[in-house]
């Protein structure tokens, strides 16, 4: 039985469910779910992720958690009972999870490892803060970590910034706007820094950011390597100024074996020291580590002699330096030691080893010696920041060590309370001793004592350095025979305080013997007394001591004996009477100095500090003495700070009258010295003083009478310093004065009470005659006054004490109204009035509500004048964040009505103001200069922005209803509107708050649409009627579009978690604020016309949004427009016409909705399903226009949004240009929007200049072209075109276009501009202009017959599927290939451009299965082109250059020819059956023109009989036979005769598919003409083509030998002779050919560029003579009618390959593989023009067997070629695609496009890839006829050609049968290119070639 849960509410998923049984719950590990009901191990619940989908789930599955639940019941809420931070973490860790993976899918590879590294951080983290086991600090820690980790990830993903209070996330309903802005500041602040939030806020607090931050060294001994010594070591390490040459720290002291390790084995690892205290100064000085190393053992180091082993000297050996100047950068960097290694060096001159430090920091090298290795002392170095206590609890380690605290010689920058210290620092300078008769100097070592005032040795009170604990005795350092032994050795002497007076210090002086006994002789004695008998102790400076003689029997046990002494010269003068007689005598000639620095908070060194704290040891000098306490230093001061306060206030109730005003001011200097930064920690002293010890309980009445008698002499006195001090220390005086006072009342029981209520009220009446002096003659008072404003607000906390809150209330707003106002005041004044306003504000006196209504009058009446002048914006913007942050907190708590009212009436109009101010001069400045004005920052736009918002929110229906009274007039409602409108419309426009600054634009948008609520009644109200006004409304209506469009509002694009957040807190505000805008325009009535065609296009902009309930609003107001349009105009072009507008701007420019994805699913909801627009139309009486219209705009989307998806996108320029021209087309024909048309064009025209089309750009240009006049009518500036005339803008346009054509070398399409324009010049008598017109169309005439030019491929294109674009899908195009691009290359292209699109395979029609599939077919396939021009190309005289550009442009009808056998097929002759299905294809334009491609308008077919083949085949190769033969006659074709040579050899010896008599065989047949009657008029054509060409082959011999050369001679015979035997093999079916025309002998140049072989094939070999498809075989030329004819002219290739006359019919025996210009749906051919060919050299030689030519005859042949070819440019083509390559097909020819051979076909390719590329090379081949067998060729002759080729088999399309597989054309096909072999190729194939007819021989 299922039963509601009580406890068990709320669980984490600890395993996976899957959810496997009935309404089972799929869930994932670490999902959260709300549990509602339990039955028996089972739970019913819902997944907090999908809260909708409820189910059951296992209870073992789910870790319960405390939560709080409220709401009990169906509609319950549960949150977790947890830390909010660890909930936040689990969110945001599930969230990023998910981002975090996309992350590596988009290839961010550095962030997403940097985020795992964090991930991993906050999970560890978080674990630790659930662990329970951590301190509050520790907490805290862990909190700033997390948050800080949290706010870095957010800001790397592009989530939302969390603004949060204490690390917790705030809720922004419980604080002000200004602070939510302040929150958001701070923690974007905290993420860049990476800071806590603890230092932000401390700095934001006034006076402790003045706190210096003090810095520290770590550092640690690791070893010390330099181990020679072989002695025990002391090594002192200090910090060296080498500016001030003097050490700034104590020393620290490491004692080291032999061996290098400590001599303490506790000290292992343990040997570091932290360098303290050092200031932000000290950082900046050229501070260096200095280490001395003082050995430990003989008297010299290599002399064993000298000294007995048993005596150790302290003796100096070595010192190191670090420049912490150069490693400091290194250090700060990284937040852990770092390793150095210092060099020790050692003294060449002991006498100067208090100098060696000074020497190697300024590299006197010859005063010290280098170590011969780099060893030495390795030490690492850490830098670290903050105080003492944060330091201890930042690195718990670094103490744990043992760390040795070495503090700075003297004070820090900051001394703290309760830092107790008595360091007296003494350095052995030096002494100066007598030899004492002997001849060496002495070695002398000084022994030092601490003796107290008994005699008693004080025990460890002297330090060599910390590290080492203190001993009893000090033995100085010896050095060797040195009698003025400088040490420069400092000692820390810490005397305990009560010891102090009375001690002195003895130093005893030995000499170290080193004879064998190495006995150490006392010869003398120094002293002197740590203090002074006036109680001052031993000066810090250098004293010289007396030295007393004495010897080793001397006895020190009555140390009286010498006390008596003077110790130094000064004291010798203070005894003079000194007895001669004594035990102890002076050494006149011999000094000894030390120097002492005292570092002590409990002894001085003062003596006027000690006359004042003993003033009654001298009564007459009381005055002086006080006087005198200014020139104390603040650190005597402070150190005896309670004990000069007690004095001071016992002097003054001692004397009242005389000593009143000194007291005073002293009181004043102390108090102010406490302001100073080093000394601000011990205000807490001053306070803790005043509240437990101070006793002064008269003290009042004379600190208030010396307060006012300053404040009333300020307008008298030129010097006011001591009346300024006095005003500075006014806080703490008052502190004074009211303790006082409450002393003395508790004394008195409130005696006296009036008096002091009176004085204090006219103390404020001289403070307030202060303030209201005009001050700007005088600068002294205006810092008078300044102090005082300054002061002033700190005593608001002391009078609460005495005064009731609204006392102080009126004491404050009496002072605060005394001030002038902005207007009578200097600028510096201002600040610092709003300064004192600020932190009266800041103060608790403004947080009671009694006292706020006093004082907010004045506060914002002073505010009020700042902003109406536009000054101290930023002061301002802060004391109002301030107020309202305070009324928001009192509005949590009670009623602050009456204060919201009057900041509505003091502000809300100047801030609109201020507002619009600021956000203007943003605009301009960042316009003007590009750069803002210091107040025009975002920053305080941003504030004053939250500062309107606070206060909107605060205002209640009463509120604004008062407001909307209290407008005087219609007119200033309506500019307070307009105002108000504007800054929203501004708020939304401006990026104010960052994008991720969600939380605060959203809250932005509530107050907004809240206002707009509370403000629409009143537009209503007051301007719809008689008063409208389009002005506001118009305003009022745009601010509502910019609301819905905001992009923070588009829930659509959060994730399900965030949208929940968002619709629970809020809802949807664009639904809100829809509504209201509906409403309104409702209200509008007939002004709804006003708003025609104005507002369309915005309201189009919220019909965009994706939100189904805006658009269902928002549509009854577009069928309002039109209605009202149609009833005004009796149309609706208007709305039409901006609709279109719109959408185009939307698409085109970026503007709308982001997601254009959806826009047309949108749109057809907006047109399509109930309540639809649709709909409502149908019910008019306009209802066919507006069907029409819809429909229209609905078909526009469509092309938009193709356009906006391949624009957007990294589309090719194909995509984006075939959308363009589809999308300018329909602007152009089914709109008619001319100006959209023309910038299209221009759209266009950009695109194809990028692509470098140059051609299909002018064509483009010439459209805009034609729409212009030769007119002198004004045209408007327009896209780039300046203001001009019609005329002046054409002609620039045809220049432009004649430009491009001539880059896109299509001078036949430019020649007719040139032609135009040279009119429009004659007209004009423009001269110049003509002439130059004139020459550029000589020019072009000159590039038509000069410069090469590549004939295009053309390629048929079909887009199947849905998938593709609206402008491709379903539809097929002809595009006009690239240069050298063949179809390969094309095929890949498009499968790039279109990657998820699949090749079809063959050329059939696609059926609806795949038209209407969602997927992206592709039919590719090459088509031959059908001129137009027709009569250009049957000229004779015509060159080929000319004529080749007619074959290829202006074509509009293309064909691709399909072979097939129809009935049985004939073995023996295959010509009988094969048919022809023949597609042409027309196009909507001719090629080439504003694309590359245009889609095909129609497309016919037609089948070709085997009759009408043969005549289409006979026909075009007597045209081509006619126009070759012309250009020989008509001596167009050069000398070389090769060309010819080949056409001829290729027509008269058709070898390979056995030439004409094929045909006859087949057509001429009795059989054939009985069966086909209706054929005869055909064959009777066929004869005539026959006769024809035997006809036209006898003209072409008689020209053959009129310019053969006489090396090919043989050649020309065999050509007759074979021509002979053609000729009788012809003579019975076509009488009239016994007559051969005559061939002249005569001597030619030869030029064999390729010899085609023209002999029978069988039928049953001619279907392996084409490439992988069957479409292969229409290999017609361009304009032939067959699609398997032989070339014309124009086709003739570089080379010859004989084949043999008669192939065998097996897949082996075929060697020949067709090549011609092909239109199979996977290989195409290129047909280079004759031109090129023309002037290309000869690129190989064959050598050819029988057809006349012996090996050395095609040698010469070869040579020949070579000669003519000499001097001339050949054309060189660059083959950049790799498809171009050549794949080789049995048989040799080329395959592209193909799949690749098998392995056992692969050799043979890789042989033929010598050859050169498709198209420098021919695919015909023939063989010798003489050597074959049969028809056959002989064994060996097959053997070594399938050696060579490998086993052929035929390479076709699979998908074709084999009755398709099959030729067209007897004739062999050749292919001419005019690329240049490389001379390796040349010679290569030359031997192959020469091998082959040897072996054949």
């Amino acid at each position: 039985m299922w039963s509601p849960t009580e406890e068990e509410k709320y669980g984490v998923v600890i395993c996976s469910f899957r959810g496997a049984v009935p309404q089972g719950l799929v869930l994932e590990l670490g999902e959260t779910v709300q549990i509602l009901e339990k039955c028996e191990g089972w739970y019913r619940g819902v997944s907090i992720r999908k809260p909708n989908v409820k189910g059951i789930f296992p209870a073992n599955y789910i870790h319960l958690k405390k939560a709080i639940v409220s709401n009990k019941g169906q509609y319950e809420t549960v949150v977790p009972l947890e830390d909010s931070v660890v909930t936040e973490v689990t969110a945001t860790l599930q969230e990023w999870a998910v981002l975090w993976k996309q992350l590596y899918v988009k290839h961010k590879v550095d962030l997403f490892y940097k985020l795992r590294h964090v991930m991993n951080e906050l999970i560890d983290l978080r674990r630790q803060l659930l662990s329970g086991h951590l301190t509050q600090d520790q907490v805290r820690e862990v909190k700033r970590h997390l948050t800080v980790r949290l706010d870095w990830g957010n800001e790397h993903l592009g989530l939302d910034l969390v603004p949060r209070k204490d690390f917790e996330v705030v809720d922004s309903d419980q604080i002000s706007v200004s602070d939510l802005y302040k929150m958001h500041l701070s923690s974007r602040h905290s993420v860049q820094q990476s800071t806590s939030q603890v230092d932000t806020i401390r700095q934001r607090h006034g006076e402790a950011c003045r706190m210096p931050v003090p810095h520290h060294f770590f550092l640690s001994l690791k070893s010390f390597t330099y181990n020679t010594i072989g002695e025990d070591t002391d090594v002192f390490f200090s910090l060296y100024d080498v500016r001030e040459g003097k050490q700034i720290s104590e020393r620290f002291m490491v004692r080291l074996n032999k061996n290098g390790g400590p001599r303490n084995p506790e000290k292992i690892d343990r040997m570091c020291a932290l360098f303290t205290d050092l200031s932000s100064k000290d950082m900046k000085r050229d501070l260096y580590i200095v280490a001395h190393v003082i050995r430990i053992g003989r008297m010299l180091l290599n002399d064993s002699k000298k000294g007995p082993p048993h005596l150790h000297y302290r003796r100096p050996y070595g010192c190191a330096v670090l420049s912490i100047m150069d490693v400091l950068q290194s250090i700060s960097e990284i937040k852990e030691e770092k390793d150095f290694v210092l060099k020790v060096y050692t003294c060449n001159n002991e006498n100067e080893w208090c100098q060696i430090h000074e020497n190697i920091i300024r590299k006197s090298s010859t005063k010290y010696t280098a170590p011969s290795s780099n060893y030495g002392l390795i030490i690492s170095l850490q830098l670290l920041r903050g105080d003492m206590e944060q330091v201890r609890r930042e690195n718990p380690m670094i103490f744990n060590r043992g760390v040795s605290v070495t503090r700075k010689l003297g004070f820090p920058d900051v001394i703290m309370p309760g830092d107790i210290r008595n360091d007296l620092y003494l350095t052995l300078e030096k002494g100066d001793f007598e030899r004492g008769g002997k001849s060496v100097q002495k070695n002398i070592e000084v022994t030092m004592y601490v003796l107290y005032a008994d005699g008693e040795i004080l025990k460890d009170c002297i330090s060599l350095g910390s590290g080492e604990p203190s001993r009893s005795a000090y033995h100085s350092f010896v050095l060797y025979h040195n009698n003025s032994p400088r040490w420069g050795e400092i000692i820390k002497l810490p005397i305990p305080i009560d010891r102090f007076r009375g001690s002195h210090l003895r130093f005893e002086f030995r000499h170290c013997s080193t004879k064998d006994k190495g006995e150490k002789k006392l010869f003398g004695f120094a002293f002197t007394p740590l203090m002074r008998d006036d109680g001052t102790t031993l000066s810090d400076d250098i004293h010289e001591l007396y030295v007393y003689k004495c010897d080793e029997n001397s006895t020190f046990n009555n140390h009286a004996l010498y006390l008596g002494l003077p110790c130094c010269k000064e004291d010798y003068n203070g005894c003079p009477n000194i007895p001669s007689s004594l035990i102890f005598q002076r050494s006149t000639k011999e000094t000894f100095s030390v120097s002492t620095q005292l570092s002590s908070t409990k002894l001085t060194q003062n003596v006027d500090l000690l006359a004042l704290l003993k003033w009654k040891a001298y009564p007459d000098r009381v005055m002086d003495i006080l006087g005198r306490l200014r020139h104390v230093s603040g650190e005597e001061i402070v150190k005896f700070l309670q004990d000069i306060l007690d004095t001071l206030f016992v002097v003054l109730d001692d004397n009242t009258e005389k000593y009143g005003l000194l007291v005073f001011q002293s009181l004043v200097f102390i108090i102010n010295l406490l302001r100073d930064s080093k000394y601000f920690h011990f205000r807490p002293v001053m306070d803790t003083y005043i509240q437990k010890h101070f006793a002064g309980a008269l003290a009042y009445k004379e600190l208030i009478r010396c307060l006012k008698w300053y404040m009333d002499r300020s307008a008298e006195l030129v010097r006011q310093d001591h009346i300024q001090e006095a005003m500075r220390a006014l806080e703490y005086l008052f502190k004074f004065i009211v303790q006082s006072r409450i002393l003395y009342s508790r004394a008195t029981c409130g005696m006296e009470e009036e008096q002091f209520r009176s004085s204090i009220q006219e103390l404020f009446q001289s403070i307030r005659f202060v303030l209201s002096l005009d001050s700007r003659s005088s600068e002294t008072l205006i810092f008078t006054q300044a102090a005082l404003l300054n002061s002033f607000p700190a005593i608001f906390d002391e009078l609460l004490q005495m005064f009731t809150v609204q006392e102080v209330a009126e004491f404050v707003r009496g002072t605060l109204g005394s001030m002038p106002s902005t207007v009578h005041i200097g600028q510096s004044m201002d600040v610092v009035k709003l300064q004192s306003i600020a932190r009266t504000v800041d103060s608790r006196l403004f947080s009671f509500s009694e006292s706020r209504r006093i004082l907010l009058p004045v506060v914002l009446h002073h505010i009020h004048l700042h902003l109406r002048q536009q000054k101290e914006l930023l002061i301002c913007s802060g004391i109002l964040s301030s107020i309202f942050s305070i009324i928001k907190t009192s509005s949590l708590e009670g009623d602050v009505v009456e204060e919201v009212e009057m900041m509505v009436e003091s502000l809300l109009d100047v801030l609109l103001q201020t507002l619009l101010t600021i956000m203007s001069k943003s605009q301009s400045q960042e316009a003007v200069r590009g750069q803002r004005c210091p107040q025009c920052t975002a920053e305080i736009t941003g504030e004053y922005v939250s500062c309107l918002l606070s206060l909107l929110r605060q205002m209640s229906d009463t509120h604004f209803q008062h407001l909307l009274d209290n407008f005087q007039s219609k007119d200033e409602l309506k500019e307070f509107l307009l105002k108000i409108f504007c800054v929203f419309r501004n708020l939304m426009k401006m990026s104010v708050f960052p994008r991720d600054w969600m939380v605060m634009r959203l809250l932005t948008s509530n107050i907004i649409v809240t206002t707009v609520q509370y403000l629409s009644s009143a537009l209503h109200k007051n301007f719809t009627e008689t008063d409208f006004d389009f002005k506001v409304w118009n305003s009022y209506f745009s601010l509502a579009v910019l609301f819905i469009n905001q992009p923070s509002l588009q829930l659509e694009n959060a994730t399900p978690a965030k949208r929940k957040k968002i619709l629970d807190k809020y809802g949807d505000m664009r639904v809100m604020m829809a509504y209201e805008l509906f409403s309104m325009w409702q209200n509008l009535g007939e002004h709804k016309i006003h708003f025609i065609p104005g507002m369309i296009g915005p309201f189009l902009g919220v019909t965009l949004v994706p939100q189904p309930e805006v658009r269902n609003i928002m549509i009854p107001i577009f069928h309002d427009m039109m209605d009202w349009e149609q009833r005004k105009n009796g149309n609706f072009k208007q709305v039409e016409a901006e609709l279109i507008d719109k959408l185009d701007s939307l698409v085109s420019e970026g503007k709308g909705d982001e997601n254009y994805r959806e826009l047309f699913s949108l749109l057809t909801q907006l047109f399509g399903p109930y309540p639809s627009l649709l709909e409502k139309i149908e019910q008019e009486t306009w209802r066919e226009t507006g069907i029409s219209f819809v429909t229209s705009v609905t078909r526009l989307m469509e092309r938009l949004l193709d356009y906006r998806d391949c624009m957007k996108g990294d589309e090719t320029e194909n995509k984006k240009i075939g959308c363009t021209v589809n999308l300018m087309n329909f602007y152009k024909s089914e709109i008619n929007k001319e100006e959209m048309y023309i910038r299209y064009i221009h759209k266009l025209c950009d695109m194809h200049l990028q692509a470098e089309n140059y051609t299909e750009a002018a064509f483009t240009l010439l459209l805009y072209c034609e729409l212009l006049q030769w007119e002198d009518r004004p045209l408007r500036e327009f896209l780039h075109y300046p203001s001009q005339s019609e005329w002046q803008r054409k002609e620039g346009l045809c220049r432009k276009i004649i430009h491009y054509f001539n880059k896109g070398k299509s001078w036949e399409f430019g020649i007719p501009l040139c032609r135009e324009l040279a009119i429009q010049y004659e007209s004009l008598y423009d001269y110049q202009s003509l002439s130059w017109i004139r020459k550029m169309e000589a020019t072009y005439y000159d590039n038509i017959m000069e410069q090469q030019r590549l004939e295009p491929e053309f390629f048929r294109v079909g887009f199947y599927g849905r998938k593709f674009p609206f402008f491709l899908r379903n539809k097929e195009y002809v595009c006009r290939g690239h240069d050298y691009e063949r179809l390969e290359a094309f095929q890949q292209r498009m499968l790039s451009e279109f990657p998820q699109a699949i090749a079809m395979q063959h050329p059939n029609h696609p059926d609806d299965s795949i038209l209407q599939c969602d997927a992206q077919y592709l039919q590719i396939y090459a088509v031959t082109p059908i001129p137009d021009n027709i009569d250009v190309l049957q000229m004779d005289r015509v060159p080929d250059r000319i004529k080749s550009f007619y074959r290829v442009n202006n074509i509009r009808k293309f064909r691709y020819d399909r072979p097939f056998h129809k009935g049985p097929k004939d073995k023996e002759n295959e010509f009988k059956s094969l048919w022809i299905e023949r597609t042409t294809l027309t196009l909507t334009h001719s090629l080439p023109g504003i694309s590359r491609w245009f889609e095909v308008e129609r497309r016919e077919l037609v089948e070709v009989s085997p009759l009408e083949n043969a005549i289409q085949v006979v026909e075009n190769k007597n045209q081509e036979l006619r126009t070759l033969i012309s250009q020989y006659q008509h001596k167009q074709m050069h000398g070389n005769i090769n060309l010819l040579s080949m056409c001829l050899n290729g027509v008269i010896d058709a070898a390979v598919n056995g030439g004409i008599a094929r045909y006859q065989e087949a057509f001429f047949d009795k059989d054939y003409i009985t069966k086909h009657p209706g054929d005869a008029e055909k064959i009777t054509q066929l004869k005539e083509l026959m006769q024809e060409q035997v006809h036209v082959l006898g003209v072409g011999l008689a020209v053959h030998e009129k310019f053969v050369h006489p090396e090919m001679r043989p050649l020309h015979k065999k050509l007759i002779d074979q021509f002979q035997m053609m000729r009788s093999s012809l003579y019975h079916e076509l009488p009239g050919l016994d007559k051969l025309s005559p061939a002249c002998s005569g001597t030619s140049t030869p030029r064999s560029n390729v010899l085609v072989s023209h002999g029978p094939m069988s039928p049953e070999s001619i279907k392996l003579v084409h490439r992988h498809s069957p479409l292969n075989l229409l290999g017609s030329v361009r304009h032939s009618s067959s699609s398997l004819s032989s070339h014309t002219s124009s086709e003739t290739g570089n080379l010859v390959i004989l084949t043999d006359s008669s192939v065998g019919e097996t897949a082996e025996d075929m060697y020949h593989m067709q090549a011609s210009p092909s239109t199979s749906s996977l290989s195409s051919t290129h047909s280079a023009p004759s031109q090129m060919i023309n002037s290309a050299p000869s690129s190989a030689r064959v050598l050819v067997k029988g057809a006349g030519l012996t090996t050395l005859e095609a040698e010469a042949l070869y040579l020949s070629t070579e000669q003519i070819q000499h001097g001339r440019q050949p054309c060189k083509l660059s083959h950049a695609a790799p498809t171009n390559v050549p794949h080789l097909c049995p048989g040799g020819a080329t395959s592209r496009g193909s799949p690749s051979l098998p392995d056992k076909y692969r050799h043979s390719r890789e042989m033929m890839m010598l050859l050169p590329t498709h198209r420098d090379r021919p695919s015909s081949a023939m063989y010798p006829a003489a050597i074959m067998e049969n028809g056959q060729p002989p064994n060996f002759q097959r053997a070594f050609i399938q050696q060579m080729i490998g086993p052929c088999k035929p390479c076709s399309d699979p998908n074709l049968s084999v009755a398709e597989k099959v030729p067209s054309s007897p004739y062999p096909c050749i292919t001419h290119q005019s690329a240049v072999w490389p001379r390796w190729q040349q010679l290569h194939f030359i031997r192959q070639c020469q091998q082959w007819c040897l072996f054949f021989e």
